[in-house]
């Protein structure tokens, strides 16, 4: 059941890009791959073959690829280094200081929540295909990473690897030692939890529907070192000016709302409608144009949450049932066979026969 009903902080990330279809990234969020699979002992050339990834794309942390190929280089990575914590040793090694402009202008922003605002407004420059939200409930302060690109893979990897960066950067910002209060992590409990607790340096929880930072709401009042407002102003503006090299891809801005605001119970066409500023006619209006519709996109996320938590976590079906707001398991169901053609428990056994099913860690 969830607790929390998180209200929206600052725009949510949006996906652009020449091709709706194909979401990508920049290397440059990645950037440590070749590094922590030649310190784990293999070879990165022959592992980044096996994935299909030319090594020398990494020479250039401009360059981009797409973020199912880099779900792939994930998958192989942790499968050629026999690391099931690779993610977590990838996100480990990023920070503020590799994402380049959008980077500094955090850095260079008045306070914590500011810079976190600023993060979450711009994050798509680098990472197309996964949405960062920054929600408030109360005294507490949620940062969340949600992957929803279809058909992505070893996302439980690419969810520890954007929590311990989301870490990093909380304390680039805060100080060496900031801990959050809790770490979510929607996949199974690993068998060791020593490199999680030893990094995160705080309560874990596993089989959740969501990768998230939990963390006192007072620290977005923390204020940062004094930076020139002019130097603020012009990376805001040269930003903006990156921003409209992109196509505006309007579905693919929808589908990144859609993932955090089905979570938290703000998938509605009119709340979702608030959040891109305009009009529930206007949503449905400019999706019809794009020959989709809002219900669609909606069941396309709800396959997307639901397939992710039937293959990472060992929630049972009609806990996913409640995380997608279905009055039952039943109807639940009917539409899994109608997404799928065959039932939540059939399509988990075909994919993880032998799933344990655990609960959270304290």
């Amino acid at each position: 059941m969830r607790s929390r009903k998180p209200v929206p902080l600052g725009a949510p990330a949006r996906s652009r890009g020449a091709a709706a279809t194909e979401a990508t990234i920049k290397v440059g969020a990645i950037w440590a791959m070749p590094e922590v699979v030649r310190a784990l002992g293999a070879d990165p050339a022959d592992v980044f073959a096996q994935a299909g990834v030319d090594l020398a794309l990494f020479d250039d942390l401009e360059n981009r690829i797409s973020f199912r190929t880099a779900s792939r280089l994930f998958r192989v990575c942790a499968e050629r280094t026999g690391c099931p914590h690779f993610g977590l040793m990838l996100g480990q090694r990023g920070g503020l200081s590799f994402l380049g402009l959008v980077g500094l202008l955090a850095k260079c922003a008045p306070d914590v929540g500011s810079a976190l605002r600023s993060l979450v407004r711009y994050l798509h420059l680098h990472i197309e295909g996964a949405v960062t939200t920054l929600n408030v409930h109360g005294a507490t302060a949620v940062l969340d990473y949600e992957i929803y690109e279809a058909n992505a893979e070893a996302t439980d990897q690419i969810g520890d690897a954007a929590l311990a960066t989301l870490c990093n950067i909380m304390r680039d910002l805060c100080g060496p030692q900031w801990t959050p209060l809790e770490v979510l992590l929607s996949h199974r409990r690993p068998d060791d939890l020593t490199p999680y607790r030893s990094f995160f340096r705080a309560r874990l929880q596993f089989d959740t529907e969501e990768n998230a930072l939990v963390f006192p709401a007072e620290h977005l009042q923390r204020p940062l070192p004094p930076a020139q407002p002019e130097l603020r102003r012009l990376l805001a503006n040269h930003i903006e000016a990156l921003e409209h090299l992109h196509a505006d891809q309007f579905p693919e801005q929808v589908r990144s709302i859609l993932r955090t605001a089905l979570l938290t119970d703000h998938g509605s066409a009119e709340q979702v409608a608030a959040l891109l500023s305009m009009h529930s006619r206007t949503l449905h209006r400019r999706l019809t144009a794009s020959d989709t519709s809002f219900r669609k996109l909606v069941d396309e996320t709800r396959f997307a949450i639901a397939r992710q938590l039937l293959e990472d976590t060992g929630a049972d079906v009609g806990h996913v049932a409640n995380v997608l707001d279905y009055a039952d398991s039943s109807a639940f169901t009917r539409a899994f066979r109608r997404w799928s053609g065959t039932t939540p428990a059939a399509w988990r056994h075909a994919r993880r026969p032998q799933a344990a099913r655990r609960g959270p860690v304290r």
